[in-house]
């Protein structure tokens, strides 16, 4: 699993496996073949190293020779500057209006749709309907053109698709049965990629066993 020496010079990620945001960073990581020291992290029990670097508190946190790096897209181009394979930054500008609506108010409707009992007052089916639009605005561009930039997945397809795989996740059987077969297919696509499998990799919590995990692995 690539398990190595702390002493390496290489950056620091500090991670949750199943944070979209996470998610979306180590995505971008991978793809670029730019390898740092993976650190997993309990949320609910989080590192005070990683605390002390951004108060945040929130993953994903890269830390390259003193320099903090605690926004996910930023994280994302951090990577993708390195080296760009699939040539995602070229399609960033195109995908950045959905962008802000994914990390906007599509979020904020998905928090309260599948997280419902932690906002008071929150109504899921309010919030699920909402959420919907924004999904459907996604089923339009995808009727048009495989991912949602152009023909091949790109910067926005890798940071949107997480979010919306954890809003299927509410209710696996209601989305399944939607109208929105465009976005059903892109989703498989995307979670059914070699890529996406390579970064779901479990690994042990970092601050319980200071074990460190070459990302990605050779």
């Amino acid at each position: 699993m690539g398990k190595m020496n702390a002493a390496s010079d290489l950056p620091v990620l500090y991670s949750f496996r199943r944070c979209p945001y996470a998610m979306r960073a180590r995505m971008a990581i991978a793809i670029s073949k730019c390898q740092v020291r993976l650190r997993e992290v309990l949320l609910k029990d989080k590192p005070s190293e990683m605390i002390a670097a951004s108060q945040k508190g929130t993953v994903p946190v890269l830390i390259e020779n003193g320099a903090v790096i605690d926004e996910s897209l930023a994280v994302m181009r951090w990577a993708l500057l390195k080296n760009d394979p699939e040539t995602w930054l070229e399609g960033e500008t195109l995908g950045a209006p959905l962008i802000d609506e994914n990390d906007g108010p599509f979020k904020h409707h998905l928090d309260r749709y599948k997280y419902a009992a932690r906002y008071e007052g929150a109504d899921p089916m309010e919030h699920r309907q909402a959420g919907m639009k924004f999904i459907e605005k996604l089923e339009e561009r995808l009727s048009q053109q495989a991912f949602l930039s152009d023909d091949e997945r790109g910067f926005a397809d890798i940071a949107i698709f997480p979010f919306i795989r954890q809003f299927r996740i509410a209710d696996k059987d209601w989305f399944d049965a939607a109208p929105i077969p465009k976005v059903r297919a892109w989703l498989e696509t995307l979670m059914s990629s070699d890529l996406f499998s390579s970064v779901m990799r479990k690994y042990p919590a970092w601050k319980e066993t200071k074990e460190e995990f070459l990302f990605p692995s050779v």
